[in-house]
């Protein structure tokens, strides 16, 4: 596949890491606090216009955009991909269900069982906050698949493969199993004293919307996990993806800072 041409460095986009581009997408990864798009309660700078302005170079009048794919929350960082075309974000939001998503958080307490998936019908009250419903007609079904990769001073790194996608749903199934989110003051435990929120979007694994490969990006651990649970190694069972089809390392040309 072959990536877009370095953009001059007056219009890299400030605060984001640019993994990966071509005509059709851009991967990029989100620092915790940077909302993915603006709401009607908040218009502050978010992904998308950021990288609405990089894609139009400085042109005010150039008809380039980016459509947003997938969200993060703004306290979650990690991988992100937006589509430079209609098409392309139709594409991906209909092949959403194959895409392989993987997260790290750290949480409270030590689980069990080791490895499991957390499931209910997940709804939002007027104040904007998820909960867990028993009523099918109220809320959407959510699967949590969880796996503890290490344990130490009353935490617990996992790795989180989310198999749906509703908001808040890791924060909310693991809050609700008794184990919070590390940092999280919305769903943990009163005031949370870590002022940032241990859940990260490490890896992302998807079908390019025209070439139809299927592509792999993969971040680091963030140094705030370090320093909570020292350091950590990915799981050594992870699906193995064709040397050809990976795009963990896309090189010095797709790279852009």
């Amino acid at each position: 596949m072959t990536a877009t041409k370095r953009t001059p460095a007056k219009y890299q986009p400030k605060g984001l890491t640019v993994l990966y581009e071509d005509k059709d997408i851009i991967v990029v990864e989100k620092p915790c606090g940077l909302l993915t798009i603006g709401t009607e309660r908040d218009k502050s700078r978010t992904v998308h216009s950021i990288l609405n302005e990089y894609v139009r170079k400085g042109d005010p009048r150039s008809r380039n955009r980016v459509y947003i794919v997938h969200r993060l929350d703004r306290e979650t960082s990690g991988v992100l991909i937006l589509a430079k075309s209609e098409t392309a974000k139709i594409f991906l939001q209909e092949h959403w269900q194959e895409t392989d998503k993987r997260y790290l958080t750290i949480v409270h307490g030590s689980l069990a069982p080791k490895v499991g998936t957390i499931s209910s019908y997940l709804a939002e009250n007027s104040a904007f906050t998820v909960y867990s419903t028993p009523d099918p007609a109220r809320g959407k079904l959510s699967h949590t698949e969880y796996t503890v990769l290490k344990e130490i001073r009353g935490f617990s790194l996992l790795e989180i493969h989310l198999l749906t996608g509703r908001k808040h749903q890791i924060r909310v199934h693991l809050s609700e199993k008794g184990h919070p989110v590390v940092g999280d003051t919305k769903y943990g435990r009163g005031k949370d004293t870590y002022g940032t929120l241990a859940l990260h979007a490490r890896s992302i694994s998807f079908t390019h919307p025209v070439s139809g490969k299927r592509l792999t990006f993969e971040t680091g651990v963030p140094d705030f996990f370090t320093r909570l649970v020292g350091k950590t190694e990915a799981p050594a069972d992870r699906e193995q993806i064709p040397e050809t089809e990976k795009a963990r390392d896309p090189g010095p040309v797709p790279k852009q800072h």
